[in-house]
């Protein structure tokens, strides 16, 4: 056998691995190369051998050493010589310390007087730094930036381009820490205010400076910023370096790299915290420069760009200038205009000339630069736009070096410098883009509506096309200035939807004038259409995502109940088609964007009629598809389909809901003979069960043939869509019950939490919406509802499936937490209906998760709990009211604010409930109820009122109700004496106080919920005094008119005269109401006007309840406020009240009682009859009486009469 010879390793790498033999076949594994991380030898790099070599030997270099100029040039010649790089060597590991010692160290051994050597520092310090990203200690950072500024000062100007360098890297996202030296740099004659100042003739210089001003302002994640006044100087330098002309000796390429580097350093400005933009025209100068910076280089644009943008502008601020008439090229045969199609036809040849072949960086930016701006050829459908960009006179965004023939008209070199300077405009385009969108983000929302108008056209189609972002949207060459410009509209939107609220259309608008109504709807129009088009045509996977999502943004902002039908039809057959696109990220945003469909305004009449077509209706006339955009794509290259031309019409997998032989919803859901389940519905279950029928452009290599589901995002976002569409659109998502509860069980069965979590909240919303169909105030007729047994049958299934999975899943808490608010989704009348076993599993998990570590699912158990006590099949347990009344003390003290609010509320709803209980069951319930469990209650709930507002709101509504409920064996007991009193001082305290008014008023609330208890001694009680000043002290004075509603309702309910107490105190009652009467209309917030009828209502109806329950010995008092002018405006009141004049908001409020003016008449008659049968006391108890009588009678016959 013949001896294998083996080749030496070669010297200074590593040894090489030896791969195994592996024989051709078809069935071989792919090539899969070997990871970094297990390469022989790959420990320890040449680069890190190297580099500590270097620095050992450099570290023992000194000063005084001989040769060290050379030493010094060889060490840093070698130092520069290896790649540092991650991205080449993953496992490269230097120290950031090794680092800054060297670079410490080797700035002592270079003089300043040796400029070269100067040069080579600068070089490695840049070079170190910015491949090994080392973050420096603050000695470091202060030696490194001493060293550059001091060469800045002494060496020659040749060498100050790589000494800005150096120091730009030094100082990348440390301008915080840099404090010692901002003012040399940034100060008034700062050094780098020297180099950046437009004056500077040396452009590289110039750069290099505001890449330094621009690192100083970078602010790092988790760090402060740069401190504002120097933020401020360097504001103001990039704005003036944009705002600058460029010199007339300076060439277009170079100069745009400094007009990047200003840009960038602004982006860094206004993205470093909340800016506050300067008074006057700051904001207005810094749009107009952004905006003009965002058309830098468009071919074919001739405007004459204001120097400041004015909020609501003019039209005369952005007139297009008159362009001088173009002259088509030499080369360019003019076609015949009826010659379309074959002129459509011969732009899908002869592209790939040298000029258009050529990549100068690889990034791509130009690569749709040919078809990208043919837009005037194919607008078949987009009327007036098209045609005006391809008028002769408009200005026009044609390249002319796309409009030459492949013959090019520039020579090689010519043609690689307009490439080149194609791309550097289109980076200067992108980092406007980057800057306008930090100003929209950093800006106040009510500033920037001002300027909306400059950016989206708010006008009709006509006339020159204006230049806004949906130009650079559509016509902008470079897929990533079209995102950056996508990614502007989609900040400007969100969040806006107060200010389009204002949009409307609905009527006809008034030639004399345009509302701003009619405006602002004429833009949301614009919008729709321009992104349509955007859509239709979009090649790039990013920038088509870009889109949709911007799509989502508008229709979740704007007010299509406002506007007239018509906008959302043909977006939603237009998304149709990308359901099924090859790219995950398109996928996705479509299903956002029917997301924010089914969700805005829902239910929104024209989306009900999209959701009720059926699944064929997407191909009928009207409806856009990729395949009906082929004449609009002016960006389709060489006729290779792009990722977004799919078949217009959907795969049949969407067309139908998975079958299932074991389904045991039998019964149908009422209507669903008539009509099919909505397409989207079946899409969004398909998508989440089905198997993906074919592999997408940004997942990995197959799964050897095995059955994948739809990646994981997709599928989330489908479950989301089917949440909003049971939440909007609940009566025809009903008709589906069955497979969506299935749907959300198979969700529950898988490993992934996020899948089981939304299916737990899609179980969450299907058990909302059936509660919504059975309230009592539901307007759902019964025939429409789904049928209790099918109800029955859908929650017996879930509560034996795999939700108790989800309770149990203590690794995953909000799992567990969206499991128990399922629970809490559960019909009442269904719960007693299920069976024993079943109820008993939701009582008890529920008990025991109260019990678990994390807040969340504390809370939600807590909170389950408390919508339990109000279900008429378990409120009369007592022993379940006992067992979660002690779990909800216990709840009360927990550490968590979030766990105590819940427990306040669910305190709340069981003392309703206790409440309900009294008036139904009686005495019974009463007595079977632990008298100490009582007591706890109410001790708990005081401190509860104590705490925050949101505990408190609920903590005093319960006190109310547990004062309401004590009986008098109760009250009488030593034990609960300090406990009353403290529980009644807490309310008085509470009405008193500063607290929010849903606190206040609910313990106005409170206090007449107690005042209903006969057993409270209202009438001897110390604190009872306190308890009536509040009330009246509120009812005249608080701002807020419901407050003042619930004192006055709280005054009028105790129901005898003794629990008024003295005269005095009955008559400072009686004052209070009548003052607070007078006063009814004194407020000076508008939005308490509202209130008035509501407020003056319940005073009415409480001054009529005193003189009800008043005695002989009020009489005087009562008859000299009812004699002189006070008593005419109570009068005026009376007769409003008595007539049913005034108290609609009363009764939407529940404060209106259900009486009508007879009723009250009578009412008024029998108070009448009353106060004639009084025995008098003297003639001062006489004549009062007899000017109440009075009063009466002339109130009787003045409400007769009417």
């Amino acid at each position: 056998m013949a001896s294998k010879a083996v080749l030496p390793p070669a010297s200074g790498h590593c040894d090489v691995p030896v791969f195994p033999p592996v024989p051709l076949s078809a069935e071989a594994a792919p090539f899969t190369p070997l990871a970094t991380d297990v390469w022989p030898g790959g420990a320890v790099s040449d680069a890190e051998v190297q580099f500590a070599r270097c620095a050992l030997k450099l570290r023992s270099l000194r000063g005084d050493s001989a040769h060290l100029k050379e030493q010094l040039n060889l060490l840093f010649d070698q130092l520069m010589s290896e790649n540092y790089n991650k991205s080449f060597n993953p496992n490269i590991s230097v120290r950031p310390e090794d680092v800054c010692i060297l670079l410490k160290h080797a700035s002592c051994l270079v003089p300043l007087s040796q400029e070269h050597l100067v040069i080579k520092l600068c070089q490695l310090i840049h070079h170190l730094l910015n491949q090994l990203k080392v973050i420096m200690d603050e000695q470091t950072l202060d030696v490194l930036v001493s060293y550059t500024v001091h060469a800045l000062s002494v060496c020659s100007t040749w060498t100050h381009s790589q000494v800005l360098l150096a120091l730009s890297t030094i100082v990348y996202g440390n301008g915080p820490q840099c404090h010692q030296h901002l003012r040399e740099l940034l100060g008034e004659d700062g050094v780098l205010l020297q180099y950046s100042s437009p004056s500077q003739p040396d452009m590289e210089l110039r750069r290099v400076a505001l890449t330094s001003m621009a690192n100083i302002c970078l602010r790092i994640p988790g760090q402060p910023s740069l401190e504002d006044q120097y933020r401020t100087v360097c504001f103001k330098v990039f704005l003036k370096t944009l705002q600058s002309p460029k010199p007339p000796t300076t060439d277009e390429l170079f100069y745009s790299t400094v007009v990047q580097a200003a840009l960038k350093g602004l982006q860094y400005c206004l993205s470093g915290g909340k800016w506050k933009f300067g008074v006057g025209e700051e904001l207005g100068s810094l749009l107009a420069t952004l905006k003009r910076l965002t058309f830098q280089g468009a071919p074919g644009v001739s405007v004459e760009w204001p120097p400041v943008l004015y909020p609501a502008p003019l039209p005369q601020y952005e007139g297009l200038s008159t362009p001088k008439p173009s002259e088509p090229p030499k080369e360019v045969a003019t076609p015949s205009k009826a010659s379309g199609n074959k002129k459509r036809k011969s732009r899908g040849k002869g592209k790939k000339t040298g000029v258009e072949e050529h990549r100068d960086d690889g990034e791509g930016d130009e690569r749709e630069a040919v078809p990208v701006l043919r837009r005037g050829g194919g607008g078949g459908r987009d009327g007036g736009e098209g045609e005006a960009w391809s008028k002769p006179s408009a200005p026009s965004l044609y390249p002319s070096w796309k409009r030459s023939s492949s013959d090019s008209e520039f020579s090689d070199p010519e043609g690689i410098a307009q490439s080149k300077l194609r791309l550097y405009h289109g980076r200067v385009r992108q980092g406007a883009l980057h800057c306008l969108l930090a100003v929209v983000k950093g800006a106040e929302k009510r500033t920037l509506y001002g300027y909306w108008s400059s950016f989206i056209p708010d006008s009709p189609i006509g006339g020159p096309p204006a230049l806004t972002l949906l130009t650079i949207i559509l016509k902008d060459p470079s897929p990533k200035v079209r995102a950056c410009a996508l990614q502007v509209l989609s900040a400007m939107l969100d969040g806006s939807r107060q200010f389009l609220g204002l949009a409307e259309d609905t009527a006809s608008p008034r030639t004399s004038f345009t509302p701003f109504s009619f405006s602002l709807a004429t833009a949301v129009r614009e919008l729709h259409r321009t992104l349509s088009l955007a859509l239709l045509a979009e090649t790039s996977a990013h920038t088509l995502t870009q889109v949709i999502k911007c799509l989502a943004y508008l229709v979740a902002n704007a007010p299509y109940h406002r506007l007239r039908p018509g906008l959302l039809g043909p977006l939603w057959k237009q998304m149709r088609p990308y359901v099924r696109h090859r790219d995950v990220n398109v996928r996705v945003s479509v299903l956002t964007l029917y997301g924010a469909l089914v969700t805005s305004q829902a239910p929104l009449p024209e989306v009900q009629l999209l959701l009720q077509q059926p699944e064929g209706s997407s191909s009928s006339a009207g409806s856009f598809t990729p395949r009906d955009s082929a004449a609009l794509s002016w960006r389709h290259r060489d006729g290779v389909s792009s990722p977004s031309r799919t078949p217009a019409t959907p795969s049949p997998r969407g067309s139908h809901t998975p079958t299932h032989t074991h389904s045991p919803c039998a019964p149908h859901t009422p209507g669903e003979e008539e009509t099919g389940s909505p397409w989207l519905l079946q899409l969004c279950v398909s998508l989440v069960t089905q198997p993906r029928e074919e592999q997408s452009d940004s997942e990995g290599p197959g799964t050897g043939g095995a059955a994948a589901l739809e990646p994981s995002p997709v599928r989330l976002e489908a479950l989301q869509v089917l949440a909003h569409l049971v939440r909007g659109y609940f009566p025809l998502a009903q008709m589906c019950l069955c497979d969506i509860g299935q749907v959300s069980a198979s969700c529950l069965r898988e490993t992934d939490p996020s899948i089981q979590l939304h299916g737990a909240k899609l179980l969450e919303e299907l058990g909302t919406g059936i509660i919504q169909q059975y309230r009592a105030e539901s307007n759902v007729p019964e025939s429409a509802r789904i049928p209790m047994s099918q109800v029955v049958q859908f929650w017996s299934d879930v509560l034996s499936g795999p939700l108790n999975g989800a309770l149990q899943s203590e690794q995953h808490p909000t799992l567990q937490t969206s499991a128990c608010d399922t629970l809490s989704s559960i019909l009442p009348q269904a719960f007693a209906q299920l069976p024993d076993k079943s109820q008993m599993m939701c009582i008890t998990v529920l008990l025991g998760l109260t019990y678990s570590e994390n807040y969340l699912v504390k809370t939600a158990a807590v909170r389950a709990l408390g919508v339990y006590i109000l279900f008429p099949c378990l409120r009369e347990d007592v022993m379940f009211v006992a067992d979660t009344a002690n779990t909800i003390l216990a709840a009360l003290d927990d550490r968590s604010s979030n766990v105590r609010a819940k427990a306040a509320w669910s305190l709340g709803n069981l003392t309703d409930t206790l409440i309900v209980n009294m008036e139904s069951v009686g005495v019974d319930f009463q007595e079977e109820l632990s008298d100490m469990l009582l007591l706890k209650m109410l001790q708990s709930a005081t401190r509860g009122s104590a705490d925050k507002d949101r505990v408190k709101s609920n903590a005093v509504r319960a006190l109310g109700n547990l004062l309401h409920f004590l009986r008098h064996s109760q009250l009488t007991r030593s034990a609960f004496q300090r406990p009353l009193e403290d529980a009644v001082r807490a309310l008085v305290q509470t009405v008193q106080s500063e607290a929010t008014m849903k606190v206040r008023w609910n313990a106005c609330y409170a206090l007449g919920n107690a005042f209903r208890n006969a057993a409270l001694p209202l009438d001897s009680a110390p604190w009872s005094n306190d308890a009536f000043s509040a009330l009246c002290c509120v009812v005249t004075s608080c701002k807020n008119f419901k407050v003042r509603i619930k004192s006055a309702a709280a005054l009028s309910i105790p129901a005898h005269r003794g629990c008024y107490g003295d005269v005095d105190r009955f008559m400072r009652v009686w004052r209070s109401l009548a003052t607070a009467l007078e006063k009814s209309e004194d407020t000076n917030d508008f939005l308490e006007y509202r209130y008035c009828a509501s407020l003056r209502h319940t005073l009415s109806q409480a001054l009529l309840h005193l003189l009800s329950v008043s005695q002989s010995q009020d009489m005087p008092t009562l008859g000299a406020s009812l004699a002189g002018e006070e008593g005419r405006g109570i009068k005026e009141h009376l007769i409003k009240y008595i007539r049913v004049e005034e108290g609609t908001e009363g009764e939407k409020d529940g404060e209106r009682d259900s009486v009508n003016p007879q009723q009250r008449i009578r009412g008024l008659q029998a108070t009448l009859n009353r106060l004639k049968g009084l025995k008098g006391e003297g003639g001062g108890h006489e004549d009062g009486k007899e000017v109440v009588v009075d009063f009466l009678e002339d109130l009787v016959k003045s409400c007769e009469e009417l």
